[in-house]
């Protein structure tokens, strides 16, 4: 196993940033198994040398955490994914809505930004658990991995799926924000996105911070007394499925 400093293990694709293993990273037990989970940002801008190698990794599912107006508006390309399930997991992006509604009035600062990212993320564990349910259930099919979630920077929606996974695969808070924040590294940003709005508000938007992680899964234990417990009624995870799950995605310590 390569060492933690190694991690994660980026894969290099022309037309898509923060596209990485999870394998590597240390959970109760072991460490995640190499090409089984993948996340990354939005696949659109795939070109044709990305397709040969986004087909060596042997995905079989693609699960689409974006908004449906998002993958409308940039959708994967269909001969990158031939071949693949995909499966559209959308949830719906309220910041940008609010944000609009802000810039209306008056100019947004990096508190409203901040402010209504944090909002997200409790959004993410309490009225989007239903999706990343559903994303545990296609882990847990033997025909399902690997498999490869992504919504269109790859560092918010697809960011807490990661934490929830490697949560449940027995990760320490540590491990979980380590792989957070290395979005910062792998993420080539949005310079679309920059350009319109405020530098405070965008840097906001764009940046990837610790405290919103730590708001979702402070929620989480502040409405449900356990993460296992949120596990167990929100992700359909009882003590047997979270077995298998770690059958399938953990390589025991040698």
């Amino acid at each position: 196993m390569p060492p933690l400093s190694d991690l994660p293990r980026a894969i290099a694709l022309d037309g898509v940033s923060n596209l990485r293993d999870l394998g590597g990273w240390p959970v109760a037990g072991g460490r995640v198994r190499f090409g089984r989970v993948f996340r990354a940002a939005a696949l659109a801008g795939m070109t044709a040398a990305d397709t040969e190698r986004f087909a060596a990794l042997g995905i079989r599912t693609v699960c689409d955490l974006r908004g449906r107006q998002e993958s409308a508006a940039a959708p994967s390309p269909p001969d990158a994914l031939r071949g693949v399930r995909t499966h559209a997991l959308s949830i719906e992006p309220s910041v940008g809505a609010s944000l609009r509604d802000i810039l209306a009035t008056r100019e947004a600062t990096g508190a409203d930004a901040h402010d209504l990212m944090r909002q997200a993320y409790v959004a993410y564990a309490l009225e989007w658990s239903h999706r990343y349910r559903t994303l545990f259930d296609l882990l847990l099919d033997p025909a399902g991995t690997p498999l490869l979630f992504h919504c269109s920077a790859g560092k918010d929606r697809t960011g807490f799926g990661a934490a929830l996974i490697l949560t449940v695969l027995g990760a320490t808070r540590e491990t979980v924000m380590a792989d957070y924040l290395a979005t910062r590294r792998h993420w080539r940003g949005d310079a679309e996105m920059a350009a319109s709005l405020p530098e405070a508000a965008a840097a906001a938007l764009l940046g990837v911070a610790p405290e919103l992680l730590d708001a979702a899964f402070a929620t989480i234990e502040g409405e449900y007394g356990s993460f296992g417990r949120f596990a167990t009624e929100r992700l359909g995870l009882d003590p047997a499925r979270v077995e298998r799950l770690r059958a399938a995605l953990v390589a025991p310590e040698q």
